[in-house]
C-alpha cells in the first residue's frame, strides 16, 4: 500500500534506533491516552502520539476513532509530523469521508507552501484519498502544481492526474488536465517527462481509443533526449511508450534503435528488457541486407546472456522472454548455446526453461554438444527433468535430420539402462521419430518389444501399441503382443483403449485370416462392454467400414500418415507478435496475451509488430510501398489501416484463420441408448459365410441395421455436445443476390443511367451493371475505377462495353472484382465510391455492397476450432440482434444461408428451440461466429454474432436478414 511505502520513507526523520518501541506496547485503554496526547500543547508529545497511532495502524489495530484528533495535528510546520498525519489520512479517509473534508483547507494551503516538499506531499496525498467529495477540491491545487516552478512538484502532480482520472475520468477531461499532461512531455526536466509519459500511458490503457499519446517524430525526439537523464524507472516508462510508436520508415526506425541501444548495458534488468522490446519491434522495419541490422543482432545477444547471471527468479523471467525472442529471431543467440547448459544447482523451473531454449537453438552446427549434454541430463536424479531431457533428444532428431541416427542410438543406449521412466519416455519419442522418418529406423522395434512388460504409463503403452499396429507385418508375434494388452482392456486408460482398437483393426487388415477372433473380441469389448462414447463410436465406425467396404477400410485405416512437423510447440505467429510487443511484462512470462489473464480487460489493446518497409518481405501497406519506390504491394493488405478511427483496430485484432493443432478427432458423440446396433451381434457378424474383398482374404458380413448418421463429430462438454447434426444440412440453395437498384440517375450523369447489384458466382465477386443511354448522343470509351474501401474491392479487369451505346439503348455488363485493392475504412463499412468515365465526362456515385459477397467458400470451421474460438473471443465482442417476421424452419434457414457461404457447424435443440451454430470467413481472413435461435411457430429469430472485429457485426446481421427474408 502507498501509505506503507511512505512509512518507510518517513523513517529518515527522527531516531532510527528507537522507532521499534512504538510497536511493543500492549497497554489497555490506549486509545483514550493517545487522544489526550494528540491534544497536548507540547509539540514533541504530539509527534510521539502520532507515531504511536501510525504504529498501531501498521500492525492492524483500528485507530479510526482518533480521526478528528489526528486531523487537528495537520496545522504544523514540522515536515515529519505532517507526513505522518497525511499517512493516517490516506488510510482512513475512505471510512470517514465526512471527517476527511475537514482536512481540505489544510491541503489547499499546503499546496501553496514555500517548501516544494510540502507542496508535493499535499498534492500526492490528495490524489491518494479516493473520496468523491474531496476530488472536486483537488482541481485548483492540482492545476497550480502542474505548472509549479519546482520539477519535484510537477512530477508528483503528473502522477496525481492519473490517480484522479481513475477516481473520476470525466472530471479530469472537463478540467483540461490531459492537455496539461501532454504539455509536460516537452518539460525541461527528464523526470517530469517520464512521469507525464507514465501517467498518460496509464490513462491510455483504460481508454484504448482515446489517442492520448499522440506520438510524432518531434515528441519522440524529446522522449529520447529525456531517456538519457532519467532514473531507471523513468527510463522504463519512456521505453514502454516508445514501443507503442510506429516509425514512418526504416531510416527513422534505425535512428531510434541507435539511441535506444545504450540502454542495453543498464544495470537494471527491467530497463534492459524494455530496450530489447523496442529494438525487437523496430527491427521489423529494417531491411535484412542493411549492415546495421547485423550489428543490432550482435548487440542484442550480450545483454540477454548477462541476465542469466542473476538470481534464479530473474533468470526464469529472462528465460521466458528469451524463449519468445528465439522463436522470432533465433539468429540473435545462435552462437550462445553454452550459456543455456544446465548447472547442477539450477532450480527445476530454470532447468526446464533452459532445456526448451536449447532445443529451439539446436542446429546441425551444434547438435553434437547438445546431444552430449542431453544424454548427461538423462542420468540425473530429478525425474521430471530426466523425462524432459529424453523427450528433448527426440525433438532434436525431428528438428535436425542429420542427427536423427545419432539420437536414435542415444535413445537405445538409454533404454538399455532399464530405468523405467527413461524407457517409457524413449518409446514415446521413438514413435514420433518413426512418423518423421518412415522405413528408416524400424530395426529398433525388436529392442522396444523386449521392454513391453515394463510399460505402465498410458502414454508409453499407447505409443508401443501404435508401433506394433503400424509395423505389424514386420513383427512375427504382433497378434500375441496385442492380445496380451487385451486381457486387461477395461482397466486401461481411454488413450490406450482407443489405440489398441485401431492397432488390432490395422493388424486384421494386414493379416485377416489369422486375426479374426482378435478383431471380433476387441470390437465386442469396444461396442458392447464399454461405457465410453468415444471408444464405442470408433468401434462402430470400424465395424461398419469393415462390413460394407473392406477396400475403403484399408484405404482409411492404413492411409499414409502425414509427416509430423519439426516443432509442434511453437507459439502461433500472431500471438508471438503480440507477446514480443509485451516483452518485460507478465504476458511474456505467462506466454498469454494480457486479455487472457487481466480481469475486466476492456482496455487491453492487441498489439502487432510493424510491417517491414525496406526489404520487400511480408505484406506492405500500399502507401508505404508507393512512397518507397512506387512499387505495387506484393500481397493484399489484410489489415485495414487506421484513418484516425476505430476500423484501423477493427481488423487489426486477429485476421488469421483459426488453426487446429493435432489430428481431427474421428469419434462421434451420438447417443446410442440401449439399442443393439449390431443386429445379430458380433457372432453373426464374423460367423458363417464371410464375404468381402478378394484382396483381403476375408471380410465382414452385412452392415448393421441402424447406424449413426454422423460419424465424425467430436466429443466435448458445453458447446461440444451440440454437434448432433444428423446427416448434416441438406442441399444449399443458390446464393442471395439483391435486386438491382439505380445507383446513378440519368439527370446527374448527362443522360447516362447506371443501375446494378452485386453477386458472387463460383467464388468470384461480380458487379452487375445496367447502362442506359437516355441522352441524344452516342456514348463510347467506358472505363471504371473504385476509391479505396474497407475490404480492398477493385475491378479485376476493364469495363467491357464493346459496342457504342446509342440513344435509348441499354446494355448489361458483368464486371469481375478482386479484393487486392488499397484499403481504407469507409462509413458505412460496406460503402463503395465509384467513378465511371465515358467520352462525355467522368461521373461519380456511391453504392453499398452486401457484405455477403465477401463470404468465402472455405468458411466452414472445424467443430473443435469453432468451440475454442467462440470461448477465446471476449464476451464484449458479442452482439445480439432480432430478425423479425421470418417464417422458415431451422433446416430451411440453414440451407438458405449455406447458399451464401454461411455454414452451419452444429445444431442442437433445447426445449423446442433450435440453436444453429455457424461460421463465416471474409475475404480478408476475418472470422465471424454466429448462434441463431429458431423457435417453432415464432417468426422472430435471435442472432448472436461474435467476432474479433465487432464493427463487422452490423453488416453481417443485415446480410442474415436479407438472405432469410428474400
Amino acid at each position: 500500500m502507498e501509505w506503507a511505502n511512505q512509512l518507510c520513507e518517513n523513517r529518515q526523520f527522527g531516531s532510527k534506533m528507537t522507532d521499534s518501541k512504538y510497536f511493543t506496547t500492549t497497554k489497555k485503554g490506549e486509545i483514550f491516552e493517545l487522544k489526550a496526547e494528540l491534544n497536548s500543547d507540547k509539540k514533541e508529545k504530539k509527534k510521539e502520539a502520532v507515531k504511536k497511532v501510525i504504529a498501531s495502524m501498521t500492525v492492524g489495530k483500528d485507530v479510526s476513532a482518533l480521526f478528528p484528533d489526528v486531523v487537528n495535528c495537520m496545522q504544523t510546520d514540522n515536515l515529519e509530523l505532517k507526513k505522518l498525519v497525511y499517512l493516517y489520512l490516506m488510510n482512513y479517509a475512505k471510512s470517514q469521508p465526512d471527517m476527511a473534508i475537514m482536512a481540505v483547507n489544510t491541503f489547499v494551503k499546503d499546496c501553496e507552501d514555500p517548501n516544494p516538499l510540502i507542496r508535493a506531499l499535499a498534492v500526492r496525498t490528495m490524489g491518494c484519498i479516493r473520496v468523491d467529495k474531496i476530488t472536486e477540491y483537488l482541481c485548483e491545487p492540482l492545476r497550480k502544481c502542474l505548472k509549479d516552478e519546482d520539477p519535484y512538484v510537477r512530477k508528483t502532480a503528473a502522477v496525481c492526474v492519473a490517480k484522479l482520472h481513475d477516481i473520476n475520468a470525466q472530471l479530469v477531461e472537463d478540467q483540461g488536465f490531459l492537455d496539461t499532461l501532454k504539455d509536460l512531455i516537452s518539460d525541461s526536466n527528464p523526470m517530469v517527462v517520464a512521469n507525464a509519459v507514465a501517467a498518460l500511458s496509464e490513462i491510455a490503457e483504460s481508454h484504448p481509443n482515446s489517442n492520448l499519446l499522440d506520438l510524432n517524430p518531434q515528441s519522440i525526439n524529446k522522449l529520447l533526449t529525456a531517456l538519457n537523464e532519467c532514473t531507471e524507472w523513468g527510463q522504463i516508462f519512456i521505453l514502454d511508450c516508445l514501443a507503442n510508436y510506429t516509425p514512418r520508415d526504416d531510416r527513422e526506425s534505425q535512428s531510434i534503435c541507435e539511441r535506444v541501444t545504450p540502454r542495453l548495458s543498464h544495470a537494471n534488468s527491467a530497463v534492459v528488457l524494455s530496450a530489447v522490446k523496442v529494438l525487437m519491434k523496430f527491427m521489423e522495419m529494417l531491411p535484412k541486407d542493411l549492415d546495421y541490422y547485423g550489428t543490432l543482432l550482435k548487440k542484442l545477444a550480450p545483454p540477454l546472456v548477462t541476465l542469466l547471471s542473476a538470481e534464479p527468479e530473474l533468470q526464469y523471467v529472462a528465460l521466458r522472454n528469451i524463449n519468445l525472442i528465439v522463436q522470432k529471431r533465433p539468429e540473435i543467440l545462435k552462437h550462445e548455446m553454452k550459456v543455456f547448459f544446465v548447472k547442477y544447482n539450477d532450480p527445476i523451473y530454470v532447468k526446464l526453461e533452459k532445456l526448451d531454449i536449447m532445443i529451439r537453438l539446436a542446429s546441425q552446427a551444434n547438435i553434437a554438444q547438445v546431444l552430449a549434454e542431453l544424454k548427461e541430463y538423462a542420468t540425473e536424479v530429478d525425474v521430471d527433468f530426466v523425462r524432459k531431457a529424453v523427450r528433448a533428444i527426440g525433438r532434436c532428431a525431428i528438428k535436425v535430420e542429420q542427427s536423427a541416427e545419432r539420437c536414435v542410438s542415444t535413445l537405445l543406449d538409454l533404454i538399455q539402462t532399464k530405468v523405467n521412466y527413461v524407457v517409457q519416455e524413449a518409446i514415446v519419442v521413438i514413435k514420433d521419430i518413426f512418423r518423421k522418418y518412415p522405413n528408416k529406423y524400424e530395426s529398433v522395434i525388436a529392442t522396444l518389444c523386449e521392454n513391453l512388460d515394463s510399460l505402465d504409463e498410458p502414454e508409453a503403452r499407447a505409443a508401443m501399441i501404435w508401433i506394433v499396429g503400424e509395423y505389424a507385418e514386420r513383427i512375427d508375434n504382433a497378434d500375441e503382443l496385442l492380445e496380451s494388452f487385451l486381457e486387461g482392456f477395461h482397466d486401461e486408460s481411454t488413450q490406450v483403449q482407443l489405440q489398441l482398437l485401431t492397432a488390432i483393426v490395422k493388424l486384421f487388415l494386414k493379416k485377416p485370416t489369422e486375426t479374426q477372433e482378435l478383431v471380433q473380441q476387441v470390437l465386442s469389448l469396444a461396442t458392447q462392454d464399454s461405457d465410453n462414447p468415444d471408444l464405442r463410436d470408433r468401434g462402430y465406425i470400424y465395424w461398419r467400414l469393415l462390413s460394407t467396404d473392406p477396400v475403403a477400410a484399408k484405404e482409411v485405416v492404413l492411409a499414409e500418415k502425414p509427416l509430423i512437423s519439426e516443432e509442434t510447440d511453437l507459439i502461433e505467429p500472431t500471438l508471438l507478435e503480440e507477446l514480443i510487443c509485451h516483452i518485460g511484462t507478465l504476458a511474456s512470462v505467462y506466454h498469454k496475451p494480457p486479455s487472457a489473464f487481466v480481469e475486466g480487460s476492456r482496455g487491453v489493446m492487441h498489439k502487432r509488430l510493424p510491417a517491414r518497409t525496406g526489404s520487400g518481405e511480408g505484406t506492405e501497406c500500399p502507401d508505404v510501398g508507393n512512397a518507397a519506390g512506387g512499387s505495387a504491394p506484393e500481397a493484399a493488405p489484410s489489415i485495414i489501416p487506421s484513418q484516425g478511427d476505430l476500423l484501423g483496430d477493427l481488423l487489426n485484432l486477429d485476421l488469421a484463420p483459426p488453426t487446429t493443432t493435432g489430428p481431427t478427432p474421428s469419434t462421434s458423440s451420438m447417443q446410442m441408448g440401449g439399442m443393439d446396433l449390431l443386429g445379430g451381434g458380433l457372432d453373426s457378424l464374423l460367423g458363417g459365410d464371410i464375404g468381402g474383398s478378394p484382396a483381403m482374404g476375408a471380410g465382414f458380413g452385412a452392415a448393421p441395421a441402424v447406424m449413426p448418421a454422423s460419424l465424425n463429430a467430436p466429443v466435448g462438454g458445453g458447446l461440444g455436445d451440440l454437434f448432433d447434426l444428423g446427416g448434416g444440412v441438406g442441399m444449399p440453395m443458390g446464393a442471395y443476390i439483391p435486386p438491382k437498384t439505380v445507383w446513378l440517375p440519368a439527370m446527374k450523369a448527362k443522360g447516362l443511367e447506371i443501375s446494378g447489384t452485386f453477386a458472387r458466382r463460383a467464388g468470384v465477386i461480380q458487379m452487375e451493371l445496367v447502362l442506359t443511354n437516355k441522352a441524344m448522343s452516342v456514348m463510347t470509351d467506358f472505363a471504371i475505377q473504385f476509391n479505396r474501401n474497407s475490404f480492398g474491392l477493385a475491378p479485376a479487369g476493364p469495363l467491357q462495353v464493346l459496342t457504342p451505346l446509342g440513344p435509348n439503348q441499354t446494355i448489361e455488363v458483368s464486371l469481375p472484382l478482386s479484393t487486392v485493392g488499397p484499403v481504407m475504412k469507409m462509413d458505412p463499412l460496406n460503402n463503395l465510391q465509384v467513378a465511371v468515365k465515358n467520352n462525355i465526362d467522368v461521373f461519380y456515385f456511391s453504392c453499398q455492397y452486401p457484405i455477403s459477397m465477401l463470404f468465402v467458400e472455405d468458411g466452414k470451421m472445424e467443430r473443435q476450432v469453432f468451440l475454442a474460438t467462440w470461448k477465446d473471443i471476449p464476451n464484449d465482442n458479442e452482439s445480439q440482434f432480432q430478425i423479425q417476421d421470418c417464417h422458415l424452419n431451422s433446416e430451411a434457414a440453414s440451407n438458405k444461408l449455406q447458399g451464401s457461404n454461411i455454414f452451419t457447424i452444429a445444431k442442437r435443440t433445447v426445449e423446442g428451440q433450435d440453436m444453429l451454430y455457424m461460421s463465416i470467413k471474409l475475404s480478408n481472413g476475418i472470422w465471424v461466429l454466429a448462434e441463431l435461435k429458431v423457435q417453432a411457430g415464432n417468426p422472430n429469430y435471435t442472432i448472436s454474432l461474435k467476432c474479433r472485429a465487432p464493427e463487422v457485426s452490423q453488416c453481417v446481421f443485415q446480410c442474415y436478414e436479407a438472405v432469410l427474408k428474400n
